[in-house]
């Protein structure tokens, strides 16, 4: 890797126009690394200046992708109504043979677009083949990522979108329907984003006392979930209705929970390692229910910020400076 820093903005981060299907890729390929114990990444440790507000450091080393870094992010829920964004942050990246910082990068559209592949991959572990009506609840920046990716993956027929906010739901219908070429309908109701849906995400706020309303008998046969924002959507009992629950990564899963997430959330049986490596198996049945919890890794991250980096060096975007 060239030396020198190199500092994008997020202006220049999606500049670079990394496709989705990239991101996919390159995670695929982190998670079957990971499921060989060919990664590092310890549990990403974080401050909480404020109540379900976190500000969360997260290292990771990809020796096989040439990707070592760390993630300096923050998710703060009363941002919205001050017009800021939920998620910010810094991705810095090192050269892993010298340890030299290669690269400072805005992490916003990183964060957005990798956990939207992560589900991706999941769902290819875990949802039916055919699979082909979802329900996005909550229809923010992860809503948007999640159902971009999955349509990479699944040839979606029907799309319901439920937010608290009606207006944003209608608004996220219509442009992600114009942008996707997708048939989106606006609800009302939680309930009808989730009853004869195949595929389901949630991605309201992260929450250590959630207040969930997705019922256990809303869940169809066949159905797979992704709740991007851990349990803050789905009771107890329908959590325990899934046949199979996963996670992103199991330590960090135990991680959350000392620190008071999943209270009433079942132990996930497998890692998305494990299933990528095929180490564990993910769905055997049509009528499985299914679901992975992803918490966000700093692998997934490093395995996106290395392409974009390498994509804005050999385009010349980007700002050069001094160390």
């Amino acid at each position: 890797m060239k030396p020198g820093l190199l500092y994008l903005s997020r202006r220049d981060v999606e500049r670079v126009g990394l496709p989705m299907r990239s991101i996919i890729g390159a995670l695929e390929r982190m998670f079957k690394l990971k499921g060989r114990g060919q990664v590092e990444m310890p549990p990403k440790p974080g401050i909480h200046p404020r109540p379900d507000a976190f500000i969360h450091a997260m290292p990771a080393y990809i020796p096989a992708m040439g990707a070592a870094g760390i993630k300096w992010v923050s998710g703060y829920p009363g941002n919205q109504k001050r017009g800021l964004p939920y998620i910010s942050g810094l991705l810095i990246l090192n050269d892993p043979g010298t340890g030299v910082p290669l690269c400072v990068m805005d992490c916003t559209w990183i964060t957005a677009q990798r956990t939207g592949a992560a589900t991706a991959v999941a769902a290819k572990h875990l949802a039916r083949p055919d699979s082909a009506a979802a329900g996005i609840l909550a229809c923010g920046v992860q809503g948007r990522s999640n159902l971009e990716a999955l349509s990479c993956v699944y040839k979606l027929q029907k799309v319901a979108a439920y937010d608290i906010r009606p207006g944003l739901a209608a608004r996220f219908a219509e442009e992600m329907g114009d942008r996707l070429g997708l048939e989106i309908s606006a609800v009302d109701r939680p309930e009808d984003a989730v009853r004869g849906m195949d595929l389901v995400v949630t991605s309201g706020p992260i929450l250590k006392k959630p207040r969930p309303v997705i019922e256990a008998e809303w869940l169809q046969p066949g159905v797979f979930a992704s709740p991007v924002d851990f349990d803050s959507y789905f009771k107890p009992a329908a959590l325990r209705r899934f046949d199979l629950l996963a996670t992103d990564d199991k330590a960090q899963f135990g991680y959350y929970r000392k620190a008071g997430y999943f209270q009433k959330t079942p132990e996930p049986y497998a890692d998305l390692g494990e299933l990528a490596a095929g180490r564990r198996r993910g769905r055997t049945s049509a009528r499985q229910r299914t679901a992975s919890i992803n918490l966000g890794l700093a692998l997934e991250d490093m395995a996106t910020a290395v392409r974009i980096y390498e994509k804005a060096r050999s385009r010349g975007i980007g700002r050069e400076l001094p160390l």
